[in-house]
């Protein structure tokens, strides 16, 4: 095997065990931070050692018992620790008399729900829990992050360091809640997801409309915990909503990279495969008593999209009432936005300026680009063209992403001619 192939082994590697590594080692140390460092160290010896002597039978436990070895002699070297660190020292040394242990399943199914509730704190900011979550858990590097927020590489170098760091000093217990604890623990698991989730599926900004990459670590760490926490409702409404959406990626693009909106796109390309596994996860949700959650009524949306061969086949008074049901268990403007599309579609235009009407004074849409957008797609159905190409300009204005600002300029540039040809 060749240097660059051995290198390419190590990277997809630590892609597959850095989340089960960070988790075992943070369990030993209760350190988040110190983990990571120890299984970083761990990587470099690796990068140094595997291209002579190849790659191990077992890389995981490899890394896992040169990481031990590491935190052994910085605990062995720092004078001023107590006894209690000595006491550690001396179980992982007796640990380390097999180097290679049998990993008990539950052991690595603990871990890992550990550390995805410890990455998700809510003392964290959102976006040092996303951040880190992607650190931790998606095996990305700091500029692969940054990259993909389109933030400069020391800034998310600051912002995940200042994470650990809050984690550490806040004494955060590294387990995962339970009582009345996991509830909101679990929201924000869940929401931090989605947020991945979503920048890849819509990114806010730059010349990419998607961005594929983040959307699979979103649904890959949707999937594992699915299968560490499987007698959570949400957790697999969460995974169908992810599902089902990504099911339509080909078909979100064109060949110059252009957005194609939900209507317009070839649904032959979906993808198929993820759309069955998106719904037998709904029905898993549905099982478990999780029908009336937000990420199932928002899967069942989805699938009602799903479902429909064409466009015009699709259920619009079933999502409407979907998303009335939505609106009663999380209200907020941006469900309001997406309920007056349903209506317009179920019930006419009119139905759906309506409602957007009402939501032109709410502060958290003052800068949201889609609710222009949306009101300029009403008012161009209703033939009301020089409004409708305001509202376009408006929302081009608002959005940092190149592809739909694009879009919506053309949009204007359309309504402008129909105007003008009357």
């Amino acid at each position: 095997m060749t240097p660059p192939d051995i290198h390419r082994t190590i990277d997809a590697v630590w892609k597959i065990e850095s989340p089960r590594l960070i988790g075992g080692l943070a369990r030993i140390v209760r350190d988040v931070g110190l983990a990571e460092d120890l299984a970083q160290d761990a990587l470099v010896a690796a990068l140094e050692q595997w291209p002579e002597s190849g790659i191990p039978d077992n890389p995981g436990a490899w890394l896992m018992g040169t990481a031990k070895h590491r935190a052994i002699d910085l605990i062995r070297r720092n004078v001023r620790l107590g006894q209690k660190h000595a006491t550690l020292a001396r179980e992982m040394e007796l640990q380390q008399e097999d180097t290679t242990p049998a990993v008990e399943p539950d052991e690595v199914r603990d871990d890992l729900l550990r550390l995805i509730f410890t990455a998700c704190h809510p003392v964290l900011p959102t976006e040092a829990r996303v951040a880190l979550t992607l650190r931790l858990l998606g095996g990305l590097t700091t500029e692969e992050i940054a990259r993909a927020f389109l933030v400069p590489v020391p800034t998310m170098y600051q912002r995940i360091t200042r994470a650990k760091r809050t984690l550490s000093a806040a004494n955060v217990p590294f387990e995962v809640p339970s009582g009345p604890e996991l509830a909101p623990r679990l929201s924000s698991v869940l929401e931090v997801i989605y947020l991945i989730f979503n920048e890849g599926y819509a990114a806010t900004a730059g010349d990419d409309w998607v961005r594929p990459e983040l959307c699979a670590d979103a649904l890959r760490l949707g999937r594992v915990l699915a299968g560490l926490a499987p007698d959570e409702p949400e957790v697999h409404g969460l995974v169908a909503l992810m599902e089902i959406q990504a099911s339509r990626a080909r078909a979100r693009v064109g060949p110059s990279g252009e957005p194609i909106l939900l209507l317009d796109q070839d649904r032959s390309r979906w993808d198929h495969l993820l759309i069955r596994r998106g719904l037998a996860a709904l029905e898993r949700a549905e099982q478990l008593g999780g029908a009336l959650g937000p990420y199932a009524l928002q899967a069942a949306i989805a699938a009602c999209h799903a479902r429909a061969r064409t466009a015009d086949a699709t259920d619009w008074e079933g999502i409407a009432a979907l998303y009335d049901a939505l609106a009663q268990l999380m209200p907020s403007p941006i469900v309001e936005l997406n309920r007056a599309v349903a209506l317009s579609m179920a019930f006419g235009p009119a139905a759906g300026l309506e409602l957007v009407d009402t939501l032109l004074a709410e502060p958290a849409l003052a800068r949201y680009h889609l609710l222009p957008s949306v009101r300029g797609d009403f008012l161009f159905k209703l033939g009301r063209l020089d409004e409708a190409r305001a509202e376009f300009l408006r929302a081009a204005s608002m959005t940092q992403n190149a592809r739909e600002q694009k879009l919506l300029l053309d949009r204007a540039a359309c309504a402008g001619s129909a105007s003008s040809s009357e």
